[in-house]
């Protein structure tokens, strides 16, 4: 049965947040159509990576027979996550922006799974080819066109990391205009903020049932 690796990285709970509610969408459609499957659900905000230090980094470049302690130490903790990444068939993302970049857990959070030789720039990697979606939802609108898409810098970031560093098979799904609802300024674009809302609750559903529907082949 297959396995897919939940990641929430939203600093707000529940439906409080829009990549939180869509992950959820995706995560229940997945569970309904592949009800044997695994999910190994992590909440950075509940329970965050540790910020890379120099002696988790440097036991990356060294063998484990020659680590001291505290290189020991540290590398046990990126490898808990690097092993949940292995063991994914299927990998889901809930990426919000916060000041025009991804939230500072889900950088951690990287940065742990991101090792050379082993997750990232080799074609022994496990996880090469693995398919992971992201629900990168914003406050405003970044689309290329509108007058803020030069300040976009998460997808164009995880396109780099996870699509050309990791070599996962990367779909984003973009939920936009949040902030809509709640600042009057915006008003006039809750129309749009909703369509978009539905679409990526739809396309968060299709996605799931498409990748479930492949692994139970």
């Amino acid at each position: 049965m297959a396995t897919l690796l939940h990641i929430d990285s939203s600093v707000f709970p529940g439906s409080a947040s829009t990549s939180r509610t869509v992950t959820d969408a995706f995560r229940k459609a997945w569970e309904e159509q592949h009800p044997q499957g695994t999910v190994i659900y992590r909440d950075l905000v509940v329970s965050p990576a540790p910020h890379i230090t120099a002696d988790a980094h440097t036991a990356g470049f060294a063998p484990a027979g020659a680590h001291t302690p505290e290189q020991a130490a540290a590398f046990a903790e990126r490898l808990k996550f690097i092993e949940e990444l292995e063991q994914a068939d299927a990998i889901l993302i809930g990426a919000p922006m916060y000041n025009y970049t991804i939230p500072s857990t889900l950088k951690a959070w990287l940065d742990n799974v991101i090792l050379m030789g082993r997750t990232a720039m080799t074609e022994d990697s496990k996880i090469k080819g693995t398919p992971v979606t992201v629900i990168a939802s914003r406050g405003g609108s970044y689309a290329p066109g509108t007058p803020r898409e030069g300040y976009e810098y998460v997808q164009n970031y995880l396109e780099v990391v996870l699509r050309d560093a990791l070599g996962l098979d990367l779909e984003f799904i973009v939920p936009e205009l949040t902030m809509a609802p709640h600042n009057p300024a915006m008003s006039e674009l809750v129309p749009l903020f909703e369509a978009s809302r539905t679409k990526a609750l739809d396309d968060a559903a299709i996605k799931a049932k498409e990748l479930a529907d492949r692994f139970a082949a």
